[in-house]
């Protein structure tokens, strides 16, 4: 049975015996596998959850990439080619791994990203589209190198796009053009803003949750 290979924890549903819907959760830049758990403990209880920690060190916690700052600053930011191709190739080596090693339905997973954790995941998407039944994408951006993919297997896709009109960090023309971009290759997109900055407020998980539920029943 191949080992995982990113730090992560697993929650399994209290009355798990096998072939259960996950969650892979992915967190924003400087944060950890726990910051995102009081989210994801809101979702179906009948989800598995793992949380992974990104590769890096930063600070106080992980990244997932640097930055490419070479387009016009923090706003105009892109991944770091080389970091963002190294975490998106580790975040589905460890999805299949942690589909063998926790026994997950391998055709009922979801991702939920925040941030540099919602790029990545929507990178992921894009590449991999039969892999996960629905994404979950907040206040993060499309990667360039991601703009222009339309894969076969994106059409009619479930995404939540999620965007503060008061974010410092990534604004919210970013996550809406993530969104149009999206629809356009034919993915089913449901796109809200939130009277907030870089963080998920009440509403906005809320909605989140409600999301989730509507795609795992």
């Amino acid at each position: 049975m191949p080992e995982i290979p990113l730090e992560h924890v697993h929650v399994a549903p209290e009355d798990a015996t096998g072939g259960e819907p996950a969650v892979f959760v992915l967190h924003g830049r400087g944060a950890d596998e726990e910051d995102l758990l009081p989210v994801a403990r809101e979702l179906p209880d009948d989800l598995h959850v793992v949380s992974f920690r990104a590769p890096d060190r930063l600070q106080g916690g992980y990244t997932w990439y640097e930055l490419d700052l070479s387009g016009g600053g923090l706003h105009q930011s892109q991944p770091h080619a080389e970091d963002f191709r190294r975490s998106l190739d580790l975040v589905s080596e460890s999805v299949d791994a942690a589909v063998d090693e926790y026994d997950l339905d391998a055709d009922n997973l979801g991702l939920l990203g925040f941030s540099q954790g919602a790029i990545t995941s929507l990178g992921l998407l894009l590449e991999n589209p039969d892999r996960y039944a629905w994404t979950v994408a907040l206040h993060g951006y499309l990667a360039a190198v991601h703009s222009d993919l339309a894969p076969e297997g994106i059409e009619g896709k479930p995404v939540f796009v999620g965007a503060g009109t008061g974010d410092r960090v990534i604004p919210i023309d970013r996550a809406e053009a993530a969104a149009e971009r999206l629809r356009e290759v034919g993915a089913d997109v449901t796109y809200e803003t939130y009277e907030a900055g870089h963080g998920i407020g009440p509403d906005e998980l809320s909605d989140v949750v409600a999301f989730v539920q509507s795609r795992t029943e």
